[in-house]
């Protein structure tokens, strides 16, 4: 009998863990529907903003260069890894930080040797994990951004990226973060913030594009780029905040998914555990009643 009270203490654990895995799904499902709205609705103007910027850039003649376009020998770096405060979100955490993690051993190794290598998270989970590294300095403000994502404390880090990129504090800029493709699939993308970078020539034949700049093709592009800038950084987060909550509610389901298959096995070893122990009562009933007749 004590074997099936260790199930039924099983079953009533996993029970209530189920429970809580589907309260989870739902409340990630209802998160991911805002946050997918969000990113969809943004992604089209963000793309065509970076387009544009990147013909513009690619057109410039030598006078009208801009201090964002400056390619510098990359000897001070700042990486941005965008991650998520918490936990049980598959493998989103991970993946960001091994992409982090290739980044700096394949791209900034001697960097990172140097101690010129800072990380900027956004999100506890990555700054819990890069703060036992050596060599590596941290900017650790922005940890809890998306407690109140919105595009105005988005805009307050980016501008401030921006001015330390022209005050020669940084020498290349990057982004690591989730790209949100459906709820089920993320692409983790290392992305240059700065250095803004040409547009890279394609196969395909594309007409030169020769915009007309009024009043000056200078004072537009010093007005114009920072807000591309602003722009492209919020829409990170934004990727970064939907892949988060699809993944959450993903592991969620298969949790749920889990709990479900486990408990009907339970059941079925304490239906069989409690058989048995009916037919081994029967047995020694219907034994001592033999007995008692022999007598």
């Amino acid at each position: 009998m004590a074997n099936l009270k260790e199930i039924r203490s099983r079953l009533s654990s996993v029970n209530t863990t189920q429970q809580i895995t589907k309260a989870m799904k739902l409340v990630a499902a209802s998160k991911l529907k805002r946050s997918q709205d969000r990113i969809m609705q943004m992604r089209p103007y963000s793309e065509k903003l970076n387009e544009i910027l990147s013909n513009i850039m690619s057109n410039l003649e030598g006078g009208a260069s801009l201090s964002f376009n400056q390619v510098r020998e990359p000897k001070k770096v700042l990486i941005v890894l965008i991650t998520a405060d918490k936990g049980l979100c598959g493998g989103f955490n991970s993946n960001l930080i091994k992409t982090t993690r290739r980044l700096l051993t394949e791209t900034y190794a001697a960097q990172k040797a140097s101690g010129n290598v800072t990380i900027l998270p956004v999100g506890k989970k990555g700054y819990d994990f890069f703060k036992k590294e050596k060599d590596l300095n941290f900017i650790a403000d922005h940890l809890t951004l998306f407690s109140n994502l919105s595009f105005d404390n988005s805009q307050a880090i980016s501008s401030v990226l921006m001015k330390e990129f022209v005050d020669g504090k940084y020498d290349v800029i990057e982004l690591v973060y989730a790209k949100f493709i459906n709820a089920a699939t993320q692409n983790y993308m290392v992305e240059r913030f700065l250095p803004v970078a040409a547009a890279t020539p394609t196969t395909k034949k594309v007409a030169k594009a020769d915009y007309i700049f009024e009043p000056n093709k200078e004072q537009l592009l010093e007005e114009l780029v920072p807000k591309i800038l602003n722009t492209q950084f919020f829409k990170a987060l934004l990727d970064s905040n939907a892949s988060e909550n699809g993944a959450r509610m993903v592991a969620m389901d298969a949790a749920t998914n889990n709990a479900q298959e486990l408990l009907r096995n339970l059941r079925i070893q304490y239906n069989r555990e409690r058989q048995a122990a009916i037919t081994k009562e029967i047995l020694e009933i219907v034994g001592g009643a033999a007995a008692l007749e022999e007598n």
